[in-house]
């Protein structure tokens, strides 16, 4: 086969016109993306950034928890960790350096593309229009509405930071080729190859790409590439050690999420992944309807997938054909279903479409339809091309809108796809966060309708019924949620802390220590056990559990309250005194601890210091029934019948037929 002779490019562009082209890529991006920067955390945002405990120091880097997006990605969570350190969890500065990665991707698409056409192919001469395809390749890619999900989804930083070293490594290496200091431009590549190993696996992939790069563009054999860089190619392989000991330490399943035995049939999985590629290749050329999170569906047999896989394996074979007979248009086509391999391959349990998947491909295939459109058109593809490139970038804005809140987000996925269990179970989440409790318990039972065995969603719904006062049902959906997961951390806890509330203590202890069993440094369960163990009397024990809940959470307010209340009971008022202004120090909204200091004080006779605090706990809370039958004792002591007897009134409106509020209206002779 005819190789190319090295170091004799095409001349490129005047430097002028390749900086007005990166100027205006950017700019395209900025305008696209300009909504984007107030958009909230969502989703697995939550667990991966503050959730995440070790993004709050940057050295030691840490590899990320191994349950969240970023677990075994360790250049991906140091770059949330810069993050932390330059602004805490303030959303802005996330997504400002999301879109300077992406605007970065795009500028390396921009070189790549123009250096390549530059050259030629192997055995075929230069392209006289390298500057504009590669612009208008660029372009088309930073402003497609399908890279949303990578760019807007802080989280998926993952995917843009990879997609930004996997092109800067076939960009360096496209430098080294032409360049009289080859090694150095070797060294920049393999070093981009390192670090897209720490950040995903699909990775994997780039060492392969570079060489069929080499292969199509610039040695015209597989053979020649090996003969002339064989130590550069041994070197790229190395940086799969490095991404060996990163899945290796995230139980080689990614923590039982992707892998082979994850409880996903292989079979099933590689089925589904036809109608999944189709479907991104045909967003990526009419990209509606986009959709956040399509849920773990399956294909439903042989025959359902048939005419997916019809696509595939056809659009398979012509690129086989095309690396043989067109290597540029072939590498092209490599490009999407090698990137894609990884994940199309390897069983993932929890998605099995995505559309972040397609961040990388999408840059071929948007190179791929500028080159026909400049081949069928010539110069007057160029306005076609412009007008794609604005009403791509209008669409970005608008998909955009999605992301303005979990609300908007998972309403807009449940309308496009209203069979995903798990997207009714998040707009169920969304509304009972905004205040809908109704509107959550009907998401809920609509996700239970699809998917009847969903432990997440018997807990959620238990939490909505809780919060609206129906605790027997908020227990009897816990229960079956323990069914399905008996060790369910969540519903374990929420299982407990309702029996607890409902006065059932003593049932409520074993699950409270079932939580405590695999979360030890769970601060809250041993505050929610003392609270269980000081109702059933053993007060001993309860304070044992409080401590302890001190221990892990020193700030801890709910737990200084109940060992004040501890303190209080066994006849120690100093020391319960001391508990409660430590817990009003810590959160001086807790009304519950200002109204039982205030009694406290009253008890010892210090009246004129107690009604203060009662008052303030009212102030607080002003329909909280205790603190105003609490003051109406205290007024009492000050001689001020007439205010008690109304704060007595005041309690049977709140609590009609109170017992001790009817008791002292008729001891005062106001009886109701």
């Amino acid at each position: 086969m005819t190789t190319l002779e090295p170091h004799r490019p095409r001349r490129l562009a005047h430097p002028g016109w390749t900086a007005a082209a990166g100027l205006l890529i950017a700019a395209a991006a900025l305008l696209a993306y300009r909504n984007t920067f107030g958009v909230p955390f969502v989703y697995d945002d939550l667990t991966a950034i503050p959730g995440n405990a070790s993004i709050r120091h940057l050295w030691p880097p840490s590899p990320g928890p191994v349950e969240t997006t970023v677990g075994g990605r360790p250049l991906a969570n140091y770059s949330l960790a810069l993050n932390y350190a330059l602004g805490g969890t303030a959303v802005g500065g996330y997504h400002a350096f999301n879109l300077a990665i992406h605007v970065l991707a795009g500028l390396t698409l921009f070189g790549l593309v123009r250096r390549t056409l530059a050259r030629g192919a192997a055995g075929r001469p230069a392209t006289a229009d390298a500057l504009p395809i590669a612009l208008a390749a660029a372009l088309l890619w930073t402003v497609h509405p399908l890279a949303t999900e990578s760019v807007t989804y802080v989280v998926q930083r993952v995917e843009s930071l990879m997609g930004l070293l996997y092109l800067l490594t076939l960009y360096c290496f496209a430098r080294s080729v032409d360049s009289g200091r080859p090694r150095a431009w070797q060294g920049v590549a393999f070093a981009a190859c390192l670090l897209g190993m720490a950040t995903k696996e699909v990775m994997a992939t780039a060492p392969l790409m570079v060489l069929l790069y080499d292969r199509s563009f610039a040695a015209g054999s597989f053979r020649e590439a090996w003969r002339r860089r064989r130590g550069f190619y041994l070197a790229l392989a190395a940086t799969w050690i490095v991404l060996g000991a990163l899945v290796l330490e995230t139980g080689g399943n990614r923590a039982g999420s992707a892998g082979f035995n994850v409880g996903v049939a292989p079979a099933d999985y590689w089925l589904t992944q036809f109608e999944a590629v189709t479907r991104y290749l045909g967003l990526a050329i009419w990209p509606h309807p986009l959709v956040f999170e399509y849920g773990p569906f399956r294909a439903h047999g042989l025959l359902a997938a048939a005419p997916y896989a019809l696509v595939v394996l056809g659009l398979a074979a012509a690129t086989v054909y095309a690396l043989v007979r067109r290597p540029a248009l072939g590498f092209l086509g490599a490009w999407v279903f090698v990137v894609l391999a990884p994940s199309s391959i390897v069983p993932v349990a929890t998605q099995t479409m995505a559309e972040h998947r397609m961040y990388l491909p999408l840059a071929a295939l948007m190179t791929a339809l500028v080159l026909g459109v400049h081949y069928a058109w010539r110069r007057g593809g160029w306005a076609v091309l412009a007008i794609v490139a604005v009403a791509l970038g209008c669409l970005t804005f608008q998909r955009n809108r999605a992301y303005a809140s979990d609300l908007s987000l998972w309403a807009d996925t449940v309308a496009r796809r209203p069979g995903n269990a798990n997207a009714r179970n998040n707009l169920g989440l969304a509304l009972f966060h905004a205040g809908d409790g109704p509107g959550a318990v009907r998401e809920y039972g609509a996700a239970l309708a699809i998917e009847p065995r969903y432990p997440g969603v018997l807990n959620n719904l238990g939490n909505a019924l809780e919060a609206a006062g129906d605790r027997p049902h908020a227990i009897e959906a816990y229960e079956r949620a323990l069914a399905l997961e008996p060790d369910y951390p969540a519903a374990l806890f929420n299982l407990a802390t309702a029996l607890d509330a409902a006065g059932r203590a003593p049932e409520a202890i074993p699950h409270f220590e079932a939580v405590l069993r695999s979360s030890p440094n769970a601060a809250d369960a041993h505050r929610g056990l003392a609270d269980a163990l000081a109702h059933a009397g053993r007060s001993e024990d309860a304070a044992g559990q409080y401590g302890e809940a001190l221990r892990l959470d020193p700030r801890d307010a709910d737990a200084e309250f109940g060992l004040g209340n501890l303190l209080a009971r066994s006849g120690h008022p100093a020391e319960a005194e001391a508990r409660y202004e430590a817990a009003l120090r810590i959160n001086p909204a807790l009304a519950a601890a200002s109204n039982n200091l205030g009694l406290l004080l009253c008890r010892a006779g210090r009246v004129t210091e107690g009604l203060p605090r009662i008052e303030a706990a009212i102030r607080l809370q002003p329909g909280f029934a205790t603190a105003h039958f609490t003051r109406g004792m205290a007024l009492l002591q000050l001689g001020r019948r007439d205010e008690a007897v109304g704060e007595f009134e005041t309690v049977l409106r709140l609590r009609p037929n109170d017992p001790p509020a009817t008791r002292m209206l008729r001891l005062v002779g106001a009886a109701p």
